[in-house]
């Protein structure tokens, strides 16, 4: 079976060019969003003392609570503050065999996480000191795994902005 060539980079500009005149209202006229804000990421843990260790000591982000989870008995549901009210949650899964973390269709490509500009850097260092491998890109990201492969994304860029652009 043959695939079909990729559309080019024209191709593509235009295609989100017709999606924003099509779906984009400007700011004055967009309603009101029916949601609060994010009030969890679950992801899953392989192990949970690794995990608090790497997102609390390494990160900072402090765990906030730690308890059973209601859909699967025996296994952990805990939370880590990543501030402004928002949480990361984890879950295990003892005695299931999930295997590694896979990129699919509808999965998480990476969680972005804002920091302060200042904290940022330090966390790129944490990180370095940890030997957590990661890549910095265009001065105010860095990307990394955590220990069971999840990608992380820390932003220097303020909440609402992403590389100078207002995206709220």
């Amino acid at each position: 079976m043959t695939s079909a060539p990729a559309p080019s980079s024209d191709d593509l500009a235009e295609r989100r060019s017709q999606l924003r005149e099509a779906h984009l209202r400007p700011a004055g006229e967009r309603p009101a969003s029916t949601a609060r804000g994010l009030h969890h990421t679950a992801l899953v843990s392989s192990d949970v003392e690794r995990t608090i260790r790497f997102y609390q000591d390494v990160l900072g982000f402090p765990l906030t609570e730690l308890i059973e989870n209601r859909d699967y008995p025996g296994s952990s549901h805990f939370f880590f503050d990543i501030g402004h009210d928002n949480l990361m949650a984890f879950f295990d899964f003892p005695g299931l065999d999930l295997g590694p973390y896979a990129e699919v269709l509808g999965g998480l490509h990476h969680c972005a996480i804002s920091v302060d500009p200042d904290t940022w850097g330090a966390l790129v260092e944490r990180l370095t000191a940890a030997g957590v491998a990661h890549e910095v890109h265009s001065g105010v990201s860095v990307y990394f795994t955590d220990p069971d492969g999840a990608r992380i994304e820390l932003i220097a860029d303020p909440l609402g902005e992403m590389y100078g652009e207002k995206v709220l």
